[in-house]
């Protein structure tokens, strides 16, 4: 059941101390999944499955497919902070408006793509969207939940998952009995719709009350006063947090890029592969609200360490069978292991920032998350220039091993030893 906090009063804000019912904020998140959902769906459909295919067969050699992948990414990488710290000053809804623009026009570009060169500008272009939608609209999530924010972004998480896992299905279909340029077309359609929606949406403030202090098992979160943006770029457990989430997207953005070829090698047909991306994302959608409301009562930490263990073992195993029974429970361990961190992460994120800096550190935690997916790619396309499938998957599964033991080490382990000494202070 979904946590009712507060309501929207008639200029459209939404404040924390409103004696209105709390049937407005419910609503306004409500939606605000709906556009997420939709948002997200013309986003991937973008480039799951017929990204890849259509780069090859543009002449784009297997590090150029690499580059194009990370394409729209690095675009997330140079604005995703920027955009959260606006978010904070201007409001959520004109950066929303802004992302819902890129969403409508960027699928009629790839109409009139001829070389690799031309798909990665538009790549990059396209990026413009979600690097500008995923911190704001997670912020406004934030802005909505004082307590059990990680259920509440489950939700919000899954509602995006949807439009994820049904985006492959639709698009491989598409592509089995119809031209590549049908697959833009759906997903310009889709762009207008996530458009209208974010006109409807209420303008949206961030808290200003005292929250409650974090649970025991909780970080301490920074002062609710306003703060230096470098206390949050610089802050360390923010840090190492979002290195952990970007280490799943390195996995994530390699796996996205090359797993349709591979399986194409492995003898899997077109349609098919839309199923291996389907049912990865769908077990997301069912499992991380479950998982976000895990974290509100035992914790964010230990829950991120298994995830993460999980997700880097499945990616070391994908290349090794070409077995579709196989291939597709290894994509339900790889989603399942998603979810459990990332349901962990972002509400970690949020509970350690300031309420007037919650933009921000979403933003920043964006931004290396998108370092990461648009690393995954180029490394795994850099490296089967020169090795199997087999070497190219296990490397990329080793250096997310690397990444839990340095969140293991950095994160639980500061932990115990705050629990061992009985020092709860303050993280400067």
């Amino acid at each position: 059941m979904l946590p009712s906090d507060a309501s929207i009063d008639r200029s459209g804000q939404l404040p924390e101390d409103s004696n209105k019912t709390s049937r407005s904020r419910i609503s306004a998140f409500l939606l605000l999944c709906a556009i997420s959902g939709v948002a997200i769906f013309s986003s991937t459909i973008a480039k799951n499955p017929v990204l890849p295919i259509l780069a090859q067969q543009i002449g784009a050699d297997k590090a150029s497919i690499g580059l194009i992948a990370a394409a729209s990414t690095i675009t997330g990488i140079l604005t995703s902070f920027s955009a959260g710290y606006l978010s904070d000053r201007l409001g959520r809804k004109p950066l929303l408006i802004l992302s819902g623009i890129v969403f409508l026009t960027a699928p009629f570009l790839y109409l009139f793509i001829q070389t690799p060169l031309q798909l990665a500008m538009v790549r990059v272009y396209h990026g413009l969207a979600t690097a500008v939608f995923g911190p704001v609209a997670m912020a406004y999530v934030t802005d909505l939940a004082s307590t059990r924010r990680g259920e509440r972004l489950g939700w919000f998480s899954s509602s995006q998952l949807a439009g994820r896992a049904l985006a492959p299905v639709a698009g491989a279909a598409i592509l089995a009995f119809g031209a590549w340029q049908w697959v833009y077309a759906v997903c310009a359609i889709a762009g207008a719709l996530a458009l209208l929606g974010i006109f409807w949406l209420p303008r949206s403030a961030a808290t200003r009350t005292t929250l409650p202090p974090p649970p025991a098992h909780q970080e301490p979160r920074l002062s609710t006063t306003r703060i230096p943006v470098r206390k949050i770029l610089f802050h360390r457990t923010i840090l190492v947090t979002s290195v952990a989430e970007a280490s799943q997207f390195f996995a994530f953005g390699a796996l996205e890029a090359f797993l349709p070829l591979y399986a194409l090698s492995a003898g899997v047909g077109t349609a098919t592969i839309g199923l291996l991306f389907g049912v990865q994302v769908g077990v997301r959608v069912l499992v991380r609200p479950l998982m976000g409301r895990f974290s509100d009562t035992h914790g964010r930490k230990r829950q991120i360490l298994i995830g993460l263990l999980m997700t880097a073992l499945t990616m070391i195993f994908f290349p090794t069978t070409s077995n579709l029974v196989l291939l597709l429970l290894l994509s339900l361990g790889f989603g399942f292991g998603l979810s459990v961190a990332s349901a962990a992460t972002c509400a970690f994120v949020a509970d350690l920032a300031p309420q007037d800096g919650r933009g921000t550190a979403l933003g920043l935690m964006s931004t290396i998350m998108d370092i990461g997916q648009a690393l995954g790619p180029i490394l795994l396309g850099v490296l089967l220039m020169s090795v199997s499938y087999q070497v190219g998957f296990a490397v990329i599964g080793g250096v997310m091993i690397i990444a839990t033991g340095l969140f293991g080490w950095l994160a639980v382990e500061k932990d115990n030893r705050r629990r061992r000494q009985g020092n709860e202070h303050r993280i400067p």
